[in-house]
Formats: C-alpha cells, structure tokens, sequence
C-alpha cells in the first residue's frame, strides 16, 4: 500500500471507519477486473508509477476483484478489453447503476481493502495509463 504520501483531506467518497458502498458516477467512475489478471494490472500500475497509481480498491469476498477509480466520466472515454469492465453513468454498466465498496483509510475493513489508496497528488487513477496495463496484461 502507498504510505509515502498521505491524504490532507479525506474524499468525501471514503468513509470514517468500516466500509460504504458508494455509486459509480458520481464521485467517480470504476474498471473491475477479477481474479490474477486484476492483481497482475494493480502490481504493474503501481510498479510503473512508483506504488503512486491511484486508488484501488480489492475486494475478496468471493472471487477477487480489483477496482481502479477513475475520475467522473472518464471510464467511458475508453474501449476496455474483456475482461476488464467499465462502470460508470455513461457506457459502463450498460444503463444500469454499479455501487463499489470503499474501504475506509485505516481500520477494519474486510472484505475490502485499499490496495492503492488515493492521494492529494493522485486522487484518482490515471484512465490512459490503466488502460495501456490492461491491454499489456491481457496480451
């Protein structure tokens, strides 16, 4: 997890303590990639980026997923290989509402946990970069 760089003010998006499901969209937009491929996408994003990618929040209650947030409206800019999934008000999700899980900074939080957390100089992950991850990782 990136503890080099700290939050001066906390998103309005994360909550205090536990974890909130929060709506795509609006304060921001999500690619979900499950399993190795997800994980293997978050190591070399962060790899690249000096663990300063961005949040990403991984999710383990079942099959593992790997959500990287993106800034409102961003998700929709890009055509995502499969598996990859945009979700987000315009074009991800496809007409329907996407809810992601948001870990709080510290604390308990299983089964979410932040695996990139957002910072002041990166609140959010950078749409582009992802995107040429997810197509190296898919091959």
């Amino acid at each position: 997890m990136n503890s080099r760089k700290s939050l001066d003010t906390m998103p309005p998006w994360v909550p205090a303590t536990g974890h909130a499901l929060r709506h795509v969209g609006v304060h921001f937009d999500a690619v979900r990639i499950a399993g190795f491929l997800g994980e293997d996408v978050a190591y070399r994003l962060m790899e690249f980026t000096d663990f300063s990618a961005g949040p990403i929040v991984r999710a383990a209650n079942g099959p593992t997923y790997h959500y990287f947030l993106l800034a409102p409206g961003a998700a929709a800019a890009r055509a995502w290989p499969a598996p990859a999934r945009a979700l987000g008000r315009s074009g991800g999700a496809v007409g329907g509402e996407a809810f992601v899980g948001i870990p709080a900074l510290y604390g308990v939080t299983w089964p979410l946990d932040w695996r990139s957390r957002p910072t002041d100089t990166d609140p959010f992950v950078e749409p582009a970069l992802l995107h040429a991850m997810v197509v190296r990782a898919v091959g």
